[in-house]
């Protein structure tokens, strides 16, 4: 069934609340424009604008059997301007939502970092405890992250003789830390570094 262009808002609404797709389509066609100015007017971002519209037309076909339209020029200007501002509340809950966790990974970050020199100020004074050779192999290897045989040749020793300072020098730090007072996941992540 086509749609004349002479019917009245009345019967057209008429139409489009039998489920009549002729009479969906030619408001689609008439209004599409307006609501898209509507819209980009409101918003200035033409992809947003676009999806209004498309949501703007979607509701009206979903809802067709229900809406009380008294005059459908108004009414669709009326859908769009909720649309765009329902947009723009969610928009800006976004905002609000990805400024909160950037603040919290920053403050993540920090903490993080301030661990990480408690951390390593920690390793530091209780390798710095260490005879000479042991605390020299383990700085090297764990702190500086330098290859074993790198350390033995710089060290002017077996590779050996630098597994055996190395395996001392954990044995020793794990066991201060396990006997020391210290925050139980700072423990946990030293355990971890120093399995490595």
């Amino acid at each position: 069934m086509s749609v004349p262009d002479l019917l009245t808002d009345d019967e057209l609404t008429q139409l489009l609340r039998k489920g009549n797709e002729s009479a969906f389509t030619y408001i689609y066609n008439i209004y599409w424009d307006k609501l898209y100015y509507i819209a980009h007017r409101l918003l200035k971002d033409s992809n947003a604008a676009e999806e209004i519209v498309q949501e703007v037309f979607l509701t009206l076909w979903k809802k067709k059997e229900t809406l009380t339209i008294e005059s459908i020029n108004p009414y669709l200007g009326a859908m769009t301007r909720y649309a765009v501002y329902r947009y723009l509340a969610k928009q800006k809950i976004f905002k609000v939502k990805e400024d909160q966790v950037a603040r919290i990974n920053a403050s993540a970050i920090s903490e993080i970092d301030i661990d990480n020199k408690i951390l390593l100020e920690i390793i530091a004074e209780l390798s710095n405890k260490l005879p000479e050779k042991c605390r020299l192999v383990f700085q090297y290897n764990k702190l500086q992250d330098k290859p074993l045989a790198e350390v033995a040749e710089q060290l002017g020793i077996s590779q050996k003789t630098a597994e055996a300072h190395l395996t001392k020098a954990l044995r020793t730090i794990r066991s201060s830390i396990s006997n020391a007072k210290t925050d139980y996941m700072q423990i946990i992540i030293l355990m971890a570094i120093l399995k490595k």
